[in-house]
């Protein structure tokens, strides 16, 4: 039996999660999803399971209570957590904000779009991590949304 891949996704939109988690559910690679609606709560789900962290944290940027980019510093600056994969998946996307999120140690950036174009970020990202290749691209590959598959 192929290994469960463990994901987390911080968003504060129902929408958002609803249709990441129906992406998910086609793609061939089988994987359990856990969600939280802020950052705070984020922080604190991480901070309690440090020790069995997900395989990667798919984090939006405009979050009530502490937004992703705040999130992300912490994650990047704490012993315990700073080798968690963060994958940004936001709906913004300014060249500026990227370079910041990609200097702080962001992995990859997805923006929000359409199913298809979710279902294979998603799908290469995966694949990346279930085959034990999944490493931080160069800066002009960071944005999976303006690549082509």
């Amino acid at each position: 039996m192929p290994k469960q891949l463990n994901l987390l996704l911080a968003d504060d939109d129902l929408d958002d999660r609803f249709f990441f988690d129906k992406a998910l559910k086609v793609l061939p690679i089988p994987s359990d999803l856990i969600t939280v609606n802020d950052g705070a709560k984020l922080m604190a789900y991480l901070l309690e399971n440090s020790t069995q962290l997900p395989d990667v944290l798919f984090l939006d940027l405009n979050m009530p209570r502490k937004n992703g980019s705040q999130c992300l510093e912490e994650i990047k600056t704490n012993d315990r957590l700073k080798h968690l994969p963060v994958i940004i998946y936001s709906t913004s996307l300014h060249e500026d904000v990227a370079d910041l999120l990609y200097k702080n140690g962001a992995h990859y950036y997805i923006r929000k779009g359409g199913m298809v174009e979710l279902e294979k970020a998603l799908l290469k990202i995966l694949t990346m991590i279930k085959e034990e290749k999944f490493t931080r691209p160069p800066r002009n590959k960071f944005i999976l949304s303006l690549m082509a598959f």
